[in-house]
C-alpha cells in the first residue's frame, strides 16, 4: 500500500491538498510554493506530534491564546470548541459553503479546512473581531441595513469575505462583489441584499 503522504503525480500530498483547500475562492495560493504563502523550501525534519493532545498559542482578534487540543483540530474546531468563539460556523464542513470564512493575516480561508496546528504564528481574525471598540464595522451594519441575513448561517463568513473585498478594493463595482462573494453559499437566496450592503458599505468607508 502506498504511504498516505505520498506525492501524487503532480506533486502534491493527501495532506497538501487538504491544507490547500482551507483558501477560500477571495484567495489564491500555489500549492508547490506551501499553504498559507510559506515559502516550501524543501524536506524538513520535524518532530512526530500526538496522538495525545498538545497546548500551542494562537493569536487570535489581537490576543494570544493558549488551548490545548489534538493535532487532527481544525481551526473551526479550535475557535469555537476551544476558545468559544461560535461566530465562526460549521456548515458544509468540506470546504464548499465557506460559512466558516475567517482571516489569517488578512487572507479569508475556510477555518474547516484549515488544521489549527498549521497557524502557527500568523494572525487569526474572526467575526467577532471584525469591530472595534464596540463599534460594527461598516459592513456589519450594512448587512444589518439591508436584511442581508435570514437562517445567518452564512452570515459571517459572507461578512467576512465582503469586508476582506473591501480592504483590498475600496471602490467595487457589483462584478467585484460578486467575484470575492462566490464561494460564500447561501441557502436562503439573499445574495441581492448581500450585494447592496457591501456597496453600501463601500461608500461608507470612503
Amino acid at each position: 500500500m502506498k504511504d498516505k503522504e505520498e506525492l501524487t503525480p503532480k506533486g502534491v500530498s493527501r495532506r497538501g491538498f487538504l491544507k490547500g483547500a482551507g483558501l477560500t475562492t477571495a484567495g489564491t495560493i500555489v500549492l508547490q510554493t506551501g499553504v498559507l504563502g510559506k515559502e516550501n523550501k524543501g524536506p524538513e525534519t520535524s518532530k512526530t506530534i500526538g496522538p495525545g493532545q498538545v497546548t500551542l498559542e494562537m493569536t487570535v482578534n489581537g490576543k494570544t491564546r493558549s488551548l490545548t487540543i489534538e493535532p487532527r483540530a481544525t481551526l473551526a474546531q479550535a475557535l469555537r470548541d476551544h476558545l468559544q468563539l461560535t461566530g465562526t460556523k460549521v456548515v458544509c464542513d468540506r470546504g464548499s459553503c465557506s460559512a466558516c470564512t475567517v482571516w489569517i493575516d488578512e487572507m479569508p480561508v475556510n477555518a474547516c479546512m484549515t488544521f489549527a496546528m498549521d497557524v502557527g504564528e500568523r494572525k487569526v481574525t474572526t467575526i467577532e473581531g471584525l469591530a472595534e471598540n464596540g463599534q460594527l464595522h461598516p459592513v456589519q451594519e450594512a448587512f444589518i441595513d439591508h436584511d442581508a441575513m435570514q437562517c445567518g448561517y452564512c452570515t459571517p463568513g459572507m461578512i467576512m469575505s465582503a469586508a476582506h473585498l473591501l480592504n483590498e478594493n475600496p471602490n467595487p463595482t457589483l462584478e467585484d462583489v460578486k467575484h470575492a462573494t462566490r464561494g460564500n453559499y447561501c441557502r436562503c437566496g439573499t445574495y441581492p441584499h448581500v450585494f447592496k450592503a457591501t456597496l453600501e458599505a463601500s461608500k461608507k468607508l470612503k
